[in-house]
């Protein structure tokens, strides 16, 4: 199982400084990945997604309305869902669209499905950015499966010489009816997104589509998520 935190947060200096100090722990996971996986302002759109975000934010402002005490105009404006994406978009001087998602267990699917109906309406590609952490220790009872601090980024795009939407090197399909396979015992706990992520790593290594078996993610119900990779 991977760890609940990261042993060290990115410095973000891609990021000019008076914005940098503004952004938090788990926003400058996010920054970073998005700042290797675009190094420079493209004008594509963005798909920026969190289960929860920062929700630590979020319960510190509770707790001072609770108090009776004056809420930050800066940390209320940092706490909402796309307070990331927009200090990102702000410091890229990006104009394109920005969508940010949050679906529940299924937040890293809808991601890659909004990117794949973004390139239906001719975008040439999609940047999305999954980022997560625990929630608090005041909100654990509603936490549904193992969580831990990551961030990834993925480049979404069509395939050269292929009709179909779908990213150069993933695919994405959704099945209604009942599971058909396992997840790897090993890999079963893990959270939905670095789930994701290793299977798709695992199939890219391999360089064969139909290595191993694709990865089955039930997130909803009667609903099942179906992950692979081609070449």
């Amino acid at each position: 199982m991977p760890g609940q935190t990261v042993d060290a947060v990115p410095a973000l200096l891609e990021m000019p400084a008076m914005m940098r100090r503004r952004v938090d722990r788990l926003g400058r996971l996010a920054c970073q990945v998005a700042y290797w996986c675009q190094s420079s302002a493209e004008n594509v759109p963005m798909v920026f997604a969190s289960r929860y975000g920062d929700a630590s934010r979020s319960l510190s402002l509770l707790c001072d309305l609770v108090q009776g005490q004056p809420l930050s105009p800066t940390s209320f404006g940092l706490s909402v869902h796309n307070a990331v994406a927009a200090l990102y978009s702000i410091a890229q001087g990006h104009m394109d669209n920005t969508v940010v998602v949050a679906a529940g267990r299924a937040t890293v699917a809808a991601a890659l499905t909004e990117a794949v109906a973004l390139l239906a309406d001719g975008a040439p590609e999609v940047l999305v950015v999954f980022y997560e952490a625990p929630l608090p220790d005041d909100y654990a009872v509603f936490q549904d499966e193992q969580c831990a601090e990551y961030a990834w980024a993925w480049r979404v795009a069509r395939p050269i010489s292929s009709a179909h939407l779908a990213s150069e090197h993933l695919a994405v399909r959704v099945d209604l009816g009942p599971a058909t396979q396992a997840v790897a015992a090993e890999t079963a706990d893990w959270p939905a997104g670095l789930l994701v992520l290793r299977h798709m790593l695992r199939q890219q290594q391999a360089r064969v589509a139909s290595e191993g078996p694709a990865l089955i993610r039930h997130d909803r119900i009667n609903t099942q998520w179906s992950w692979g990779a081609h070449v």
